[in-house]
C-alpha cells in the first residue's frame, strides 16, 4: 500500500458493514487510525476484529445526537483530532407512496438526513484545517424510481449539504464533497427483501439496469472515498464524484 493515510485519523460512520466496512479496511491498510461506528454492537465488534490494525469501534446511532457527542468525545480523548470524516451511515427503506408510514419516513430521514447533518456539525470542533469530509449520497438523488421517494429525497438532501457545508467551511481549509454510488453489492438487498432468492433477483435486476450490466463493489466505492480523502483531491470541493456504472450518464 502507498500509505496515503499515514498519520491521519479517519472517522467512518456506518463502518460495520458494506461500503463503510470496505472503506475502513482500505483506510487502515493505507495507514490511517480508523474509528468506525455502528448501531449493532455484535456487528460492530465483528468488523473491528475483521479490520484489525488498532481500529476503534464506537456503538453509535447517527440519528441520536447524544451518541454523536459520545463518539467525538472518544475520538478527542484518543487522538485529539480528525483528518477525515466519512458520513456513510444510512438506512434503506422502500415502499410505495401509498403504503409509506410516518414511522418509516421518520426512520429514514432521521438517519440519512438529520444524522448526516449533525455528524458533520458535531465534528467541527475536532476537524483539522485541511480535513476532508465525504458525504455518501446515491445515484437516485437525481432519478425518479418507484418505491424510492423518501430514500431518494434524503440522498438529494445530502448532495445539497455537500455544497452548503463546503462553502461554509472553505475558510477553515476543510473540503466537503459528495460520493455518489449506484447500486452496490452489499447486504442492503437482504434488508428490503424477504428471502435470499428475492435479494439475488433484486441485485441482478439493478445490475441489468446499469449500462455496465452489473452492480458495483463496495471496494470500488472505498477507493473513491480514499481519493476524496487524500491530498490528490485537494482541488475538489463541493463536488460530486459519481460511480454508478453509467446509470445516470448513459
Amino acid at each position: 500500500m502507498s500509505q496515503k493515510m499515514k498519520n491521519k485519523v479517519a472517522v467512518i460512520t456506518g463502518g460495520s458493514a458494506g461500503i463503510g466496512l470496505a472503506t475502513a479496511k482500505l483506510f487502515a491498510a493505507e495507514g490511517a487510525q480508523v474509528v468506525i461506528t455502528g448501531r449493532d454492537l455484535a456487528n460492530l465488534n465483528k468488523a473491528v476484529d475483521e479490520i484489525g490494525r488498532g481500529v476503534i469501534g464506537v456503538q453509535s446511532d447517527s440519528a441520536n445526537l447524544a451518541d454523536l457527542d459520545r463518539l467525538y468525545k472518544t475520538v478527542h480523548e484518543k487522538y485529539g483530532k480528525i483528518d477525515v470524516l466519512i458520513a456513510n451511515a444510512a438506512v434503506y427503506v422502500l415502499a410505495p407512496l401509498t403504503d409509506f408510514t410516518e414511522a418509516m419516513f421518520d426512520k429514514q430521514s432521521d438517519v440519512n438526513f438529520k444524522g448526516t447533518f449533525f455528524t458533520v456539525q458535531k465534528a467541527l470542533p475536532h476537524l483539522n484545517a485541511g480535513a476532508s469530509v465525504v458525504l455518501l449520497s446515491s445515484v437516485v438523488n437525481e432519478k425518479g424510481i418507484p418505491n424510492h421517494a423518501s430514500y431518494a429525497a434524503t440522498k438529494a438532501a445530502i448532495r445539497s449539504l455537500a455544497r452548503s457545508f463546503a462553502v461554509e467551511l472553505i475558510g477553515r481549509g476543510i473540503r466537503v464533497n459528495a460520493l455518489t454510488p449506484g447500486p452496490i453489492d452489499t447486504r442492503v438487498f437482504d434488508t428490503v427483501t424477504s428471502s435470499k432468492e428475492e435479494a439475488e433477483a433484486m441485485k441482478k435486476a439493478m445490475g441489468e439496469f446499469t449500462p455496465l450490466k452489473r452492480v458495483g463493489k463496495a471496494e470500488e466505492i472505498a477507493a473513491a472515498a480514499l481519493y476524496l480523502a487524500s491530498d490528490e483531491a485537494a482541488y475538489m470541493i463541493g463536488a460530486e464524484l459519481l460511480l454508478d456504472g453509467g446509470l445516470r450518464s448513459l
